[in-house]
């Protein structure tokens, strides 16, 4: 078993993605079996760009598990194998999750509206 990180970002200092994805890592994942753990699905578009890349290094199997789900109608179509909780569209803080580097550390989930 071996963790490696990666970052992905596409909201900058906004409350809406820019479509826009950076994403930074140097990963080898050649014949590995993955696990991509994700804080949220929103759109599902850094997602969507994140398997994209992930898929040309031919990994054995590639699946993901996500803390939280947006329920859009329209998001990307991204397999999420393993959900811990379906949300509704609203902006969320907390336990990890930020908005322009702030609200990271509340020791809970919120919306920020």
């Amino acid at each position: 078993c071996q963790i490696c990180f990666l970052q992905a970002s596409s909201y900058k200092d906004k409350k809406v993605s820019s479509g826009e994805v950076t994403l930074m890592h140097n990963l080898d994942l050649s014949r590995k079996e993955v696990l991509v753990v994700e804080d949220i699905v929103d759109t599902g578009l850094t997602l969507k760009y994140i398997l994209e890349d992930l898929q040309q290094q031919n990994p054995e199997s590639l699946e993901i598990c996500a803390l939280l789900s947006k329920n859009i109608p329209d998001k990307a179509p991204v397999p999420v194998k393993y959900v811990g909780f379906e949300i509704e569209d609203r902006f969320v803080v907390g336990y990890g999750l930020d908005f322009a580097e702030k609200y990271r550390e509340v020791p809970h989930i919120a919306c920020l509206d």
